[in-house]
């Protein structure tokens, strides 16, 4: 069995970091700096010829993040590396999935393209915006979901009067598992919603009984907190008693932070798959890691072991 080494992206050295910490590792040594127009230079400062690598790094914006890791993957493929895994714990450009208008690319498909020609065998990843995306992959997709961290969390607490919300009817089957992971007597609701536009989000109704509740909305990615917000006053509007958010992925774009800690949101809870710069931190955030989630994937992957136990 060939040796493992992680390496990771400048995207969040923090994460990759700990998930070495967990498998008892060291960090791959590489080298990864800037040229004065803005080009990256990459350089694999130890060998891997026969190795077993995985490659940590978000692909969210700026595109340079994604671009990073294209160059590290190749680097690795011409330096004899024996499999490549890209370990994608935010897969960006994931919502344009479909061609639903006319002239606009599918931009999840070809993120997947790019990927795989650069030389990657095996993809890791953590709650994709869109299940299908594991199908533009013509390798492995490993599909691993932050739930089991999330309830882990959300077990120590009262949950006697709790309601799970999905913010609008695509995420209704997994708010269900979520709550059912939760226990098996909490209830759902459902926001029924439109978008008259990108990152708009406008409530038409609230499907369920939602009065007096403590309430707990469930999504995958917080972008701008628009459709959190709108979500959190119509369930106020109905007479929910406290809200509570969480989310795997906290893009928290522009100005996202300061309204959600306007809004009548009293606690937001993500996970680390995007590292939050210092200007997105605030009291009612409360950031959970995937770490070890992700490490143990790693090493049942490497091992060639079974890793559907952990797509839950």
């Amino acid at each position: 069995m060939p040796k493992i080494k992680v390496f990771s992206g400048r995207a969040n050295i923090t994460l990759a970091q700990k998930i070495c910490d967990k498998l008892g590792i060291e960090l791959g040594k590489a080298s990864i700096q800037d040229f004065a127009d803005g080009e990256i230079k990459i350089k694999i400062e130890e060998n891997v010829r026969g190795i077993d690598v995985f490659v940590v790094q978000p692909t969210l914006p700026p595109a340079e993040n994604l671009l990073e890791l294209l160059l590290m993957i190749d680097a690795l493929k011409r330096a004899s590396a024996e499999r490549i895994t890209a370990v994608i714990p935010y897969y960006g450009y994931a919502r344009q999935d479909r061609k639903d208008e006319p002239r606009v690319p599918i931009s999840a498909k070809l993120i997947a393209d790019l990927i795989v020609t650069a030389g990657a065998l095996r993809v890791l990843t953590v709650d994709l915006h869109a299940e299908q995306i594991q199908g533009f992959f013509n390798i492995p997709v490993d599909h691993l979901y932050a739930t089991p961290v999330l309830v882990d969390y959300f077990s120590k607490s009262d949950l006697s009067n709790l309601s799970v919300v999905a913010p609008d009817t695509g995420r209704a089957n997994r708010a269900r598992g979520f709550a059912k992971r939760l226990g098996d007597n909490i209830p759902i609701a459902v926001i029924d919603k439109r978008r008259p536009g990108p990152n708009e989000a406008e409530v038409v109704t609230v499907i369920g009984d939602v009065a007096g509740k403590d309430l707990l909305i469930f999504d995958d990615i917080i972008d701008t907190g628009n459709t959190l917000i709108a979500a959190a006053k119509a369930l106020k509007s109905h007479g929910a008693k406290k809200i509570i958010a969480c989310a795997t992925h906290p893009v928290f774009s522009k100005n996202s932070v300061s309204k959600l800690e306007a809004s009548s949101i009293t606690e937001v809870t993500v996970t680390d798959t995007i590292l939050l710069a210092p200007e997105k931190q605030s009291k009612k955030i409360t950031v959970l890691s995937v770490a070890g989630l992700l490490a143990e994937a790693i090493s049942r992957i490497h091992k060639g072991e079974s890793v559907s136990s952990l797509f839950i």
